[in-house]
């Protein structure tokens, strides 16, 4: 139903023009919200108290809305996405479309194929919409990826007045994947949100995810910890050495991370992963030791639901320069190597 309909205070303008454009909020049913929730007037990953007592970093970042996704179908000839950024961020080695872009596949017979990225221009403050125009009036379903960097104060989809709007297929595996980790594990630097790894893995498994990658504040606290011990999840996958200070931190943090979620979650498969480096001596070998010593004491203990990756396993070598955008940060090509190696480790899980 168009909102303005119902309270005309709703009543949203365009200056796109198309015959019978009605809008209605993003989260009207039957359009489902995935990887975020709304509240206080933006969309958020985690509840604001929550980060307010994690860190202030957390606090900054914990409404980007790296991992939110809306799913529908409809027989519109047109889909307008209309946005309120507040004001969209800019980084130097990240495109914008990565940082504050959405874009949009369309599922078919359970898979996901790439037909538009809604891109706001560089100097966008609050408001920005854009559209996409289908030849053929017929149903459709969609996964519209929101922003890796930026928060969403609102999201309305303008679609023909006429048009039909129903739910999008569920995902083959409803409970979500939860991955929490550092500003790779956040998106830095997909070239726009479906090309992110968790986006990639999502559409090679069809399953539903939630990102609480928290760029540069990842730091295994106890309040995060026992906030993700508390949700609903299909997997646990953890990965925050290149945020802790030094293998120190990560030892102090690692293993209770591990403890306090495992207590809430007796069977969960758990996945930890370490960082990227290809490092075979100094302070990067040594964290990724810590990591795999807390997976060889969990085995020890008689635990056969987790599971250890070596990061230094998936991006190949002879390609790391041209898989990163500054030494660290993955391109796409370097999340899709990401995608390959720990979605095949999902897999296997999901399998069993």
């Amino acid at each position: 139903m168009d909102i303005a309909k119902i309270d005309k205070a709703f009543a949203i303008e365009s200056n796109i023009q198309r015959e019978g454009l009605t809008f209605r909020s993003a989260l009207a049913e039957p359009i489902s919200l995935h990887g975020v929730f709304y509240k206080d007037g933006r969309f958020r990953r985690i509840p604001r108290e929550v980060a307010e007592a994690t860190s202030k970093g957390v606090f900054y970042l914990h409404a980007n809305t790296a991992g939110g996704r809306i799913r529908f179908s409809t027989d519109s000839l047109y889909i307008v996405l209309k946005a309120n950024l507040g004001k969209a961020h800019f980084m130097t080695h990240m495109a914008a479309t990565g940082i504050y872009g959405f874009d949009m596949y369309e599922i078919i017979d359970g898979k996901e194929i790439w037909v538009k990225t809604y891109r706001p221009k560089p100097d966008t403050v609050d408001w920005f919409e854009d559209v996409i125009d289908f030849t053929e009036k017929k149903m459709r379903s969609f996964v519209i990826n929101f922003p890796l960097y930026n928060d969403v104060c609102e999201l309305y989809l303008g679609l023909q007045e006429d048009a039909r709007v129903e739910a999008a297929p569920d995902y083959e595996i409803k409970v979500p994947v939860v991955y929490y980790g550092s500003s790779i594990t956040q998106g830095g630097c997909a070239s726009r949100p479906g090309t992110s790894y968790q986006a990639v893995i999502s559409r090679m498994l069809n399953c539903d995810y939630v990102n609480l990658g928290f760029s540069g504040n990842a730091l295994g606290e106890t309040t995060i910890a026992e906030y993700i011990a508390g949700l609903e999840m299909s997997v646990f996958v953890y990965d925050y050495d290149g945020n802790a200070p030094n293998p120190e931190h990560l030892q102090a943090t690692h293993e209770p991370m591990f403890k306090i979620i495992r207590e809430k979650n007796p069977t969960l498969p758990i996945v930890m992963k370490s960082s990227l480096s290809h490092a075979k001596t100094g302070p990067m070998a040594e964290r990724r030791e810590i990591i795999r010593t807390t997976y060889n004491n969990a085995r020890a203990n008689g635990d056969e639901n987790v599971y250890f990756i070596d990061g230094s396993t998936l991006i190949p070598e002879d390609v790391n320069n041209d898989a990163k955008v500054d030494g660290s940060h993955p391109t796409d090509l370097g999340f899709y190597f990401m995608a390959q190696g720990i979605g095949k480790a999902l897999k296997e899980i999901f399998n069993k």
